[in-house]
């Protein structure tokens, strides 16, 4: 791969509004897929993916599960504020984002729906820390309370039927603000053609940040901060990786937080492990000339321009073949970001 000097202009490119999905396909695996190699294009739908992979090979699925993490409510002034909850902590303490007009200092108290209370504690890494005053936990609180926090590009409030879609058939573990979007394209039925093929599945949690959606506001992309975001590697998934790649084959990661996932944990790998196995918080940046150890094909929606999810892809499959596959999908009016359609790629040391 290309080590070439990058600048953030490099992963612009000019999107039509009415590309921007507003909704989800009629039916999961009836998104579009789109499969660029060497430049040449093929079109099809979602519902050929088993027909794309070879039995033997391994899909990895991030099993987080989206949580109600925005909360509306008042100051002790009477001021409106809204929070993000980032990150629970522990039961009763969360990392926030806080929307106010004035923020709340420290020791001041905030009003949520069915009288709960919580208390700003300190301001750490950008985010503010928060103390549930009430009876329960911060994740009763928002399954209560909450709302479901949809991308910002998404114009209308969340619904009953964006709770159903905008999270993944096999979602079990909860703390992500943002969902693993390419795994909302499976279904049952998708699931049951590829076991029949030979194609197993498996599964990590990384809890989706809201720093997902921040740009890149650096000209030299070396100078941009990456958001950290908890994730967990479990045994079993280690091992099935490990046993997958010793028998030649292909490890497909089900978007960029499993990949994420996957090459933070082959970092940490100790002697005679692909994968180093439990929990830890990761910050990898990945840009064209990283090195993968682990993914070798991943599905992925298409992402922001300029955002470090376009830098990753183009580290992945190659920066002139990302920007080629761009173009071809605007002009094929795919559908973009969150609710739209998807991508098959290769590893470029592969392809």
């Amino acid at each position: 791969m290309s080590a070439r000097p990058y600048t953030i202009d490099d992963f612009d490119f000019a999107l039509p509004a009415e590309l921007i999905a507003q909704f989800p396909a009629a039916e999961r695996a009836a998104s579009r897929l789109l499969v660029p190699e060497d430049a040449a294009m093929r079109d099809g739908t979602f519902r050929d993916l088993p027909g794309l992979l070879a039995p033997g090979d391994l899909l990895v699925v991030n099993q987080t599960r989206v949580v109600k993490a925005r909360l509306f409510g008042t100051k002790d002034s009477g001021g409106k504020v809204e929070l993000l909850i980032e990150r629970v902590l522990e039961p009763r303490l969360a990392l926030a984002h806080i929307r106010a007009s004035h923020a709340p200092k420290p020791g001041a108290r905030i009003l949520l729906a069915g009288d709960a209370v919580v208390e700003v504690v300190e301001k750490r890494a950008g985010l503010t820390l928060l103390r549930l005053l009430s009876p329960g936990s911060v994740f009763d609180l928002m399954e209560a309370h909450g709302a479901l926090p949809l991308p910002p590009y998404i114009e209308h409030p969340a619904t009953s039927a964006d709770e159903a879609r905008y999270q993944t058939v096999y979602a079990r573990e909860p703390g992500a603000v943002a969902a693993p979007t390419a795994g909302l394209h499976f279904d049952e039925g998708l699931f049951a053609v590829l076991e029949a093929r030979g194609i197993a599945r498996t599964a990590l949690t990384l809890h989706v940040g809201a720093g997902t959606f921040q740009p890149v506001r650096v000209t030299n992309i070396a100078e941009h901060v990456m958001h950290s975001e908890w994730y967990e590697i479990p045994p079993a998934t280690a091992e099935a990786i490990e046993r997958t790649r010793a028998a030649g084959g292909r490890i497909v990661a089900v978007g960029t937080t499993t990949l994420r996932a996957l090459e933070s944990a082959a970092r940490r790998a100790g002697p005679g492990q692909l994968l180093a196995r439990g929990a830890d918080d990761t910050s990898i940046f990945i840009t064209p000339g990283f090195e993968f150890r682990v993914v070798d094909r991943l599905i992925t929606n298409f992402h922001l321009p300029k955002s470090t999810l376009m830098m990753l892809v183009s580290a992945f499959a190659g920066h002139d073949l990302i920007r080629a596959a761009y173009a071809h999908a605007i002009a094929g009016r795919y559908r973009f970001f969150s609710y739209g359609d998807a991508m098959l790629l290769t590893r470029e040391a592969l392809a």
